[in-house]
């Protein structure tokens, strides 16, 4: 049996607050990532490889789990998953301060964190605004709840880079740790009330939607688009700050710290207007066709960023620009799953697609570091990044979005 909700719901205003906090947290922790790459790998006397590897373990984790973890939230309802979720991220951060060995290293960035995002970030929280909100308000709640982990993003870069500055890297995780685990208590302000063990509108297992899912076109569509999302923002937030450092031989004013800190405080502050923007035309215009464009406009950023000549104004703007394109997929993709199969297995189905996403999140961040390492430059995977916006645009052009019609069984 599968779980179901009577008519007494969490309210819009508790999911838009608290929901929103988890991603905050979860999201804006993560995005932050990349201000550690160089003060980690220069102070272990590791290659950038080894940090990239494991941001890239811990997307791949994120990805592979998060299609479990959204079936048993779905089943079994998300306050134990994400209160186990915020209790990984706090371990997860607290390993890697105390890490020396690239390993151990690996092991708490990657795979307790990876293992922890699955559990606190969109998935799970748009399973529990799906179950709670009306599909005519659906998209809307979805890009606020986007918006607010974007928030979450503009907020966490400048204090990370401060704890950064302030305190070194390790003491700094260990810091972001306890903020971590603030995730524990707001999890219980999303427990969904009046949980019964009746079906919702179908008899559907688990393995029925798996298949329904599976040989659905436009969900195949929609998940390949995803791995394009995943590489590029990945890839862009792991390896924006040692690509500025390297390119300050010729451009000696983007070497600057606070240049890299401000660009990707400009995502997150811009990816707030982007996302609330998507999910405010997408209830109103056809997804898959904003999916297409955004897919596009970043390739066309993409090219302008690496072939102009640097400053950082050019910096802010390719940074601006990236961010309102960044999360908008989010809220515009998971309403096109939940139009199509509806939402008693939307956490499950949206995590499928997700783990697409992370594939790519894993390409984006460890090549980076690969190629560069091979190469010295990280020209071919800004290349890579383009060539692969131009697929997703024209793959989600012939999604459909119309909704499944299933018998009921009595």
């Amino acid at each position: 049996m599968s779980i179901s909700h009577s008519s007494q719901k969490l309210s819009l205003q508790t999911l838009l607050i608290f929901g929103g906090l988890m991603v905050t947290f979860s999201m804006g922790i993560r995005h932050g990532f990349g201000l550690f790459n160089l003060p980690i790998t220069m102070g272990n006397g590791w290659g950038r490889e080894t940090f990239a590897l494991t941001i890239a373990l811990q997307n791949l984790i994120w990805g592979a789990v998060q299609p479990i973890t959204g079936a048993l939230a779905d089943r079994y309802g998300a306050l134990k998953i994400m209160v186990a979720g915020g209790a990984l991220y706090a371990l997860g951060l607290a390993g890697m301060a105390i890490s020396t060995d690239a390993l151990n290293f690996s092991l708490a960035g990657g795979l307790l964190i990876g293992l922890a995002q699955t559990a606190t970030t969109y998935s799970v929280v748009y399973g529990i605004v799906g179950r709670n909100i009306s599909s005519d308000k659906r998209v809307w709640a979805m890009g606020i709840t986007a918006a607010a982990g974007s928030f979450g993003q503009f907020l966490m870069i400048p204090v990370e880079q401060g704890l950064l500055s302030h305190f070194g890297a390790s003491d700094a995780l260990l810091m972001l740790a306890l903020m971590a685990s603030l995730m524990v208590p707001i999890a219980f302000m999303l427990r969904e009330p009046t949980i019964t063990n009746t079906h919702q509108g179908n008899d559907q297992t688990i393995k029925q939607a798996l298949k329904e899912a599976m040989s659905n076109s436009s969900f195949r569509l929609l998940t390949l688009g995803f791995f394009v999302c995943g590489f590029q923002v990945v890839f862009i937030a792991v390896h924006l700050a040692p690509y500025l450092k390297d390119l300050s031989k010729l451009y000696p004013d983007v070497g600057a710290p606070a240049v890299a800190t401000t660009a990707l405080a400009l995502i997150g502050l811009f990816n707030i207007f982007g996302t609330y923007s998507a999910g405010i035309v997408g209830q109103r215009l056809p997804k898959h066709y904003l999916l297409s464009g955004i897919y596009i406009a970043r390739s066309v950023a993409i090219v302008g960023f690496i072939w102009l000549p640097l400053s950082p104004t050019t910096v802010y703007i390719f940074a601006a620009i990236m961010g309102f394109l960044w999360l908008s997929t989010i809220p515009l993709t998971n309403a096109i799953v939940a139009q199509i199969f509806g939402v008693k297995y939307l956490t499950m189905l949206s995590g499928l697609v997700f783990f697409s996403h992370q594939l790519g999140s894993f390409c984006g961040a460890y090549f980076g570091g690969y190629l560069y390492d091979r190469t010295g430059s990280y020209l071919i995977v800004w290349e890579i990044a383009i060539a692969l916006g131009i697929f997703a645009f024209l793959i989600n052009l012939p999604v459909k979005e119309r909704s499944i019609h299933r018998a009921v069984t009595a």
